[in-house]
C-alpha cells in the first residue's frame, strides 16, 4: 500500500490557476494519477493530500469523490480511497477503441494536410525524439498526446473528436508506464505517419496508425513480463 505522503519535489501541480477551488484540487490530482506520480493503487489520504495542495479537506474529499465516479479512484469502507488498479481488459478494451477512433482520424486528415499541417508534425516529432534522447517520459508522453491530438484535429470531424477527448485521459495513463519501452520507435512511426500524410495517401496513412496503435497495445501488456 503506498502512501500519497512524501510526493516528489515539485510533483504537485500549482493551484494558483484561475477557476473555483475544487475544479483546481480536482485537476492537479487527476494530472497526478495520469502521469503516474499517484499510481495505481496508492492510498489517496485526504489529510495528506490537503496539506500537499496547501488547502482544506473538503476539496480533496469533493475531488476523491468525482473521481471514484469517473472510474480514476476507488473508494473501500472502512479503508479510504485508493488510485484504481485498471485490468488488463480494461486498458484492452480502451487502446482497441482508441485504435478504431484514431485509424479514421488520420484517414481524414490525409484528405486535409496541407504543408502548414506536416511541418507543425514534423516540429511535434522533433520534439518528441529530443525527449526521448533525454529520457524525459514525462515530455515524451506529452508530446506523443500533442502529434496525435494535431492529427485529430486535422481530421476537422467534430463527432470523432470528442469520442476521442473522452479516451485521451486514459491513454496518456496506459501509455506512460511503456513510453520508455516504446522509446525511439515510436517516433520512427510517426515519422511514417507524417510521409504518409504528406503524399495525401489515406490507405498508407490509416495502415501506419493502425500498427502504431496496436504496437502500443502490446506493448502495453508485456510491460511487466
Amino acid at each position: 500500500m503506498l502512501p500519497t505522503a512524501g510526493l516528489p519535489q515539485g510533483a504537485v501541480p500549482r493551484l494558483d490557476r484561475p477557476g473555483p477551488l475544487r475544479e483546481r484540487v480536482y485537476g492537479a490530482l487527476l494530472e497526478l494519477i495520469i502521469n503516474r506520480t499517484l499510481p495505481p493503487g496508492a492510498h489517496l489520504v485526504e489529510t495528506e493530500l490537503a496539506a500537499q495542495l496547501g488547502v482544506s479537506r473538503q476539496p480533496v474529499r469533493e475531488a476523491l469523490q468525482r473521481l471514484s465516479t469517473e472510474g480514476w479512484v476507488d473508494l473501500r469502507p472502512a479503508q479510504g480511497a485508493f488510485v484504481h488498479v485498471p485490468t488488463e481488459d480494461e486498458a484492452d478494451q480502451l487502446l482497441k477503441v482508441r485504435q478504431l477512433l484514431e485509424t479514421e482520424a488520420v484517414r481524414l486528415a490525409a484528405a486535409k494536410a496541407d504543408a502548414v499541417a506536416v511541418a507543425a508534425l514534423e516540429e511535434l516529432c522533433e520534439a518528441g525524439e529530443r525527449a526521448v534522447a533525454a529520457d524525459d517520459v514525462e515530455a515524451a508522453v506529452a508530446l506523443n498526446a500533442q502529434l496525435h491530438g494535431a492529427v485529430m484535429e486535422l481530421a476537422a470531424n467534430e463527432v470523432l473528436a470528442e469520442l476521442a477527448a473522452q479516451v485521451d485521459r486514459r491513454v496518456r495513463w496506459y501509455y506512460t508506464p511503456v513510453a520508455r519501452q516504446r522509446g525511439h520507435q515510436s517516433w520512427a512511426e510517426h515519422r511514417e505517419l507524417i510521409a504518409a500524410l504528406a503524399d495525401r495517401d489515406e490507405r498508407r496513412a490509416a495502415d501506419v496508425m493502425r500498427a502504431h496503435t496496436e504496437h502500443t497495445r502490446t506493448s502495453y501488456h508485456q510491460r511487466a513480463r
